[in-house]
């Protein structure tokens, strides 16, 4: 009797998970602060295009998500630590991050761009590497990577906030502020009579942005990669686009530069 009775709770569990996914909460890790994609709404409630991403990640996975706001320099070490499952918030793929977490296939593209003050002579990223050329960057971002490798001649003001490198800007105190392109866009659409943003790709190729994942979980990233695939093909970020970006990508269209999301080119 005890045996039917195993036996029974087994199946019913075995039909429980084919029904509704994994019972534990898929927790995913961003940083809530790097509007439109990670945010918080007027309610206090995670919001934005990354946020939807991970909502829709989980229905795909039939698992709850749970949004667990880090700031940026934990998140890696959130994830090593089994803290979070997943971090999904706009993080660039690089060699460096890459040793100790493991990526999904890229699900957006971007290249770094220059917010520089309205009254300012810089027109290109050489005229950023000179002697005497203060260069605003937020820590870890791949904005301060590139500065620290690229532009030496330049002095580097290090901040932990991208609101205080672009305060910089507007008071004169750095002479540009290197971060994605959306990010310059946004701050310079928020600062139009204080700053302007140079667009036009200065590097060689794009950087991607992928999912992070734990070292070697090899089910979970293949299901990543497989709902990616799926979302780039069934205008899952045409909708995110118009919702979250929709200004944006008319600007960059009229500038003839590429746009975030690129379907299933990359």
């Amino acid at each position: 009797m005890l045996k039917q009775i195993n036996t029974f709770v087994v199946t019913l569990f075995l039909s429980f998970t084919q029904l509704y996914g994994d019972s534990k909460p898929l927790i995913v890790g961003m940083e809530l602060q790097y509007p439109p994609f990670e945010m918080s709404d007027k309610q206090g409630k995670p919001s934005g295009v990354s946020v939807d991403l991970a909502y829709a990640l989980g229905e795909y996975l039939n698992r709850k998500v749970v949004i667990e706001n880090i700031a940026w320099d934990g998140l890696i070490p959130s994830l090593k630590t089994k803290k979070v499952d997943l971090v999904i918030s706009s993080m660039t793929v690089t060699k460096q991050r890459a040793k100790t977490v493991d990526f999904s296939i890229p699900y957006a593209q971007s290249y770094l761009a220059i917010l520089t003050n309205i009254s300012s002579d810089i027109k290109n990223i050489n005229d950023l590497n000179q002697k005497g050329k203060k260069i605003a960057v937020k820590k870890g971002t791949t904005g301060h990577i590139y500065a620290r490798e690229h532009l030496k001649n330049a002095n580097l003001l290090i901040f932990d906030k991208e609101s205080a490198a672009v305060l910089e800007v507007i008071q004169k105190k750095a002479d540009g502020f290197l971060y994605d392109q959306l990010t310059v866009y946004k701050n310079w659409n928020r600062h139009k009579t204080t700053t302007k943003a140079l667009l036009k790709p200065f590097q060689d190729s794009p950087e991607y942005w992928a999912i992070a994942i734990k070292k070697d979980n090899t089910k979970l990233k293949n299901r990543v990669n497989a709902f990616i695939e799926k979302i780039k093909n069934d205008g899952t970020f045409d909708k995110l686009s118009t919702k979250y970006l929709s200004e944006a990508k008319d600007t960059f269209n009229e500038l003839g530069i590429e746009f975030f999301f690129k379907d299933n080119s990359y």
